[in-house]
């Protein structure tokens, strides 16, 4: 999350001192290989996760959230949509204890709303169309 909202301010220029940035806050050779693997994703699909965002958070306009809240809203919906192996109530569970840390007391609802319509979406998506009926001739 920290490195993401790095990333929004600084941009692009950031990517080469990520990995001195995570070796200084780790030594957990798995940390360091998670945090990379979702930080570098998430900024990778930054605007696929940020049209999720925005179609979820209808009112909202991404530029009025808090760099935190948009750091930690574009980390969970990458790892909805581009890490399976990841249940949803552990994204969600997550999200919310990162954002009751770092961002202010109406998060952690803001991104329970967010997250769970992203993954509705995302669910519907997934989900094939109905077949059609078999009209049988005689």
């Amino acid at each position: 999350m920290q490195a993401l909202c790095q990333l929004d301010v600084q941009g692009d220029s950031l990517l080469a001192t990520l990995r001195p940035f995570f070796l200084e806050n780790s030594d957990d050779p798995m940390t360091l290989q998670l945090a990379e693997k979702w930080a570098l994703g998430a900024w990778e699909y930054v605007r696929a996760c940020d049209d999720l965002i925005a179609q979820a958070a209808m009112r909202w306009k991404l530029s009025r959230l808090s760099h935190v809240d948009r750091a930690i809203l574009r980390l969970s919906v990458y790892q909805l949509r581009y890490c399976p192996d990841i249940p949803f109530k552990v994204v969600l569970n997550e999200a919310i204890e990162i954002s009751k840390k770092y961002s202010t007391e109406q998060s952690p609802r803001f991104i329970n709303g967010v997250l769970d319509a992203v993954y509705k979406m995302l669910k519907s998506e997934a989900s094939p169309a109905p077949a059609e009926p078999e009209i049988k001739s005689e």
